[in-house]
C-alpha cells in the first residue's frame, strides 16, 4: 500500500448526496422489494434488534455465521437469533457483477436457506440499519481496525478491484473495500465503470473520505493526475478548429474527445447530413474528424463542437 498524501485543501468537497445514491442502488426500494415471500415476515422489527450485541460483533470486526431468510433485487435479508440485516449485491462474493436481471434473481434466490460467514460493516442504530459483508469476512478479525486507523484524507493508497457497479468500483485495500463512485473515476465521461477498470486489476487511489464508524472509505481515481479542464479556455477559443475523435453516439449527436480526460459534444444539428442519411452513416467511434469549437463552458465542464467549419459561433 502507497503512502503518498496531498494536501487535504486540495481535495474538492464530496456532494452531500455521494453515499445516498450509492446506498439507494446498492439497496434498491426496500419498501417495494421483491423476495421470496412477504416482507412482514421477513424483517423484524428493529426494537427485536439486540443493537448491544451488534455493535459489540462490528466494533471487535468479529465474523458471525448468519443464514440468509430472503432476498430483493438488492441483495440478502440475513438473521441469526437475535440480530438481523441486510447483505448489498456488492458485498456477496459469488455474485457475478454483470448478470442479467434475470440471473441476478435466480443467484440470489439460490441463497435462501443457507449460512454465511459475515462481518457487519454498518451499525446504525438511529437509522435501524445493520449491513453485513462476505467479502468483508474474507479477512481476519481485527483486520478492519487496524487499516481505517492507519488511512488518512488524501493518502494515496493500492488495492485491487473486486467488483464493479453501474455506481462505481469497489476497492479492497488489504481487507477494508473502498469505493470509487463513477464520477470519480475519470475527469471524462464515462459511460460503464467497466470501461475503466476491470475486476483483479491493481490500481492507485486517492482516499477522499473515511468514516470509520460506518466502514465507509470514498476513493479517488481521477484525482491523481491534473484537471485537464484548467487552463482550457487558455488553450482553446470559440472558432478555433481541431482534431477530436469520435467516442460514442447518441440520438442527440455524437461525443468526441478533445484531448484526455474531456470530451465535447457534436449536437445533431452540427453534423452535416444528407437527406434520409443518419449520424451513423457518416460517423463512427475511433473516426478522427477537424471540428470546429462552438461554445466552451470550464464551470459545467462542457464544449459545443461542430463539423460544419464554415459557421461561426459568434459572440
Amino acid at each position: 500500500m502507497g503512502n503518498k498524501q496531498l494536501a487535504i485543501d486540495e481535495l474538492p468537497a464530496i456532494d452531500d448526496g455521494w453515499w445516498e445514491s450509492i446506498l439507494a442502488e446498492e439497496e434498491g426500494n426496500r419498501i417495494n422489494k421483491k423476495s421470496s415471500r412477504p416482507i412482514n415476515a421477513q424483517e423484524r422489527s428493529i426494537k427485536s434488534l439486540d443493537w448491544v450485541r451488534a455493535s459489540d460483533i462490528f466494533t471487535q470486526d468479529q465474523i458471525i455465521l448468519m443464514s440468509v431468510t430472503g432476498f430483493n433485487k438488492g441483495g440478502l435479508l440475513v438473521e441469526h437469533d437475535d440480530i438481523h440485516g441486510f447483505i448489498p449485491c456488492s458485498h456477496l462474493v459469488k455474485l457475478a457483477p454483470q448478470m442479467s436481471k434475470e440471473e441476478r434473481e435466480s443467484c440470489l434466490s439460490a441463497y435462501v436457506g443457507k449460512s454465511l460467514s459475515l462481518k457487519i460493516i454498518e451499525c446504525a442504530r438511529d437509522e435501524g440499519r445493520l449491513v453485513f459483508s462476505e467479502r468483508a469476512a474474507q479477512t481476519e478479525p481485527g483486520r478492519r481496525t487496524v487499516l481505517m486507523e492507519n488511512l488518512r484524507v488524501a493518502q494515496k493508497v493500492s488495492g485491487d478491484v473486486t467488483n464493479i457497479t453501474e455506481f462505481g468500483v469497489f476497492i479492497d485495500l488489504g481487507g477494508v473495500e473502498g469505493l470509487i463512485h463513477i464520477s470519480e473515476l475519470s475527469w471524462g465521461r464515462v459511460d460503464h465503470p467497466s470501461n475503466i477498470l476491470k475486476i483483479g486489476q491493481k490500481v492507485d487511489v486517492l482516499i477522499l473520505e473515511i468514516l470509520p464508524e460506518r466502514c465507509r472509505v470514498a476513493l479517488s481515481l481521477k484525482r491523481l493526475v491534473p484537471n485537464p479542464w484548467v487552463g482550457v479556455e487558455n488553450k482553446y477559443q470559440k472558432n478555433q478548429i481541431v482534431q477530436v475523435e469520435i467516442t460514442s453516439l447518441a440520438s442527440f449527436g455524437a461525443f468526441a474527445r478533445v484531448e484526455d480526460g474531456f470530451e465535447g459534444l457534436i449536437h445533431f444539428s452540427e453534423i452535416p447530413l444528407t437527406p434520409n442519411k443518419n449520424i451513423k452513416d457518416l460517423l463512427n467511434p475511433g473516426d478522427k474528424v477537424m471540428a470546429k469549437i462552438m461554445k466552451v463552458d470550464v464551470s459545467r465542464q462542457r464544449m459545443g463542437l461542430s463539423l460544419n467549419l464554415e459557421k461561426s459561433s459568434g459572440n
